[in-house]
C-alpha cells in the first residue's frame, strides 16, 4: 500500500472507529472493558489478520465497519421471533454500509471499492466468494469469542444447540481450526 492508500485507510478506520466509540453499551474484549461496537471491529480485525493476514484492502474495511453504528437500532425496535430478527439483521446491514459508505466516500475511494465493501458487508456470494466466506468467519468467530458465553445464558437450552449448528456450518474449517487452536 502506497502511503497515500494508507492514509486514506487510516483515515477511514478512524471514523469507523470514532463513530464505534460513542456505543454506550460495554463490551469485555479479553479483559478490557470497551465501547461494545469499537471491541467488536477491534476484535474482527484481529482475526481477519489471524485467518488472511494479507487481506484486500476492501475486506478489511468491511470487517472494521461491519457493525458501524448498530446500537442506535436496538433488537427492541422490530417484533419478537425469526421473521422480525431477519428484518431487524437487514435493516442493520443497510445502515452499517451506508455510514461506512458515506465514510469510505469522504475519504476518496472510487465507487468500485464502496461496492465491494459493501458486497462484503451484505455478504453477496458467500458460497462462491472467498473473501465473502471470509467475512463471515470473522464475524462467526467474534460472536464466539465475545458474546456467546452471554447469548447461551438467556437462551432456551433447545434452541442453542441448533444456533451453534447453524454457527459452525457457516464457517470454513480454516476458521474452525483457528477457533479450536484459540479456544483451546
Amino acid at each position: 500500500m502506497n502511503d497515500a492508500a494508507s492514509k486514506q485507510f487510516e483515515a477511514a478506520s478512524f471514523a469507523f472507529d470514532a463513530a464505534n466509540a460513542a456505543d454506550p453499551r460495554v463490551l469485555r474484549v479479553r479483559g478490557e472493558a470497551r465501547p461494545f461496537a469499537l471491541g467488536e471491529a477491534e476484535l474482527a480485525t484481529w482475526w481477519l489478520h489471524e485467518l488472511e493476514p494479507d487481506a484486500s484492502e476492501a475486506l478489511r474495511l468491511a470487517v472494521r465497519a461491519h457493525h458501524l453504528r448498530r446500537w442506535e437500532t436496538p433488537r427492541s425496535s422490530y417484533p419478537d421471533g425469526r421473521a422480525g430478527y431477519l428484518a431487524w439483521r437487514k435493516h442493520l446491514y443497510d445502515v452499517a454500509f451506508d455510514n461506512a459508505a458515506a465514510t469510505l466516500r469522504a475519504n476518496g475511494y472510487p465507487d468500485d471499492t464502496v461496492e465491494r465493501v459493501g458486497d462484503l458487508m451484505h455478504k453477496r456470494n458467500l458460497k462462491t466468494d472467498a473473501e465473502a466466506q471470509t467475512y463471515e468467519d470473522v464475524l462467526c468467530l467474534v460472536f464466539l469469542e465475545s458474546q456467546f458465553t452471554d447469548f447461551a445464558q438467556r437462551t432456551d437450552p433447545d434452541k442453542l444447540d441448533g444456533i451453534v449448528t447453524k454457527t459452525l456450518a457457516k464457517m470454513s474449517d480454516r476458521a474452525k481450526t483457528a477457533w479450536e487452536a484459540f479456544a483451546g
